[in-house]
């Protein structure tokens, strides 16, 4: 399945590039980079040489897809094992 603005919920989100638009830990806003690494509650984003962990849950996140289309989500929109997303959405 290719990723969509639809469809971005469904799926993994290893290997795309991030930016945290919002968070209510403000010193996490504004992190950009790769996702390199997700679990039930975090992104491990690296960026700039570095990699920060960022709680999915009370962030505001946007994914640049491989179409180079740029999707805004809620990081509660994709809480949960990244291998269970595609069997809550099919």
């Amino acid at each position: 399945m290719r990723y969509t603005s639809r469809n971005l919920k469904c799926h993994e989100l290893i290997g795309l590039e991030v930016t945290v638009l919002d968070h209510s830990s403000k010193s996490l806003s504004g992190i950009s980079g790769r996702v390199v690494w997700e679990t039930k509650n975090m992104l491990v984003i690296e960026g700039e040489g570095r990699e920060g962990m960022v709680p999915k849950l009370y962030g505001g996140f946007s994914f640049k897809l491989p179409s180079g289309d740029t999707v805004v989500i809620d990081g509660g929109e994709v809480l949960g094992r990244p291998e269970e997303r595609p069997r809550r959405c099919g």
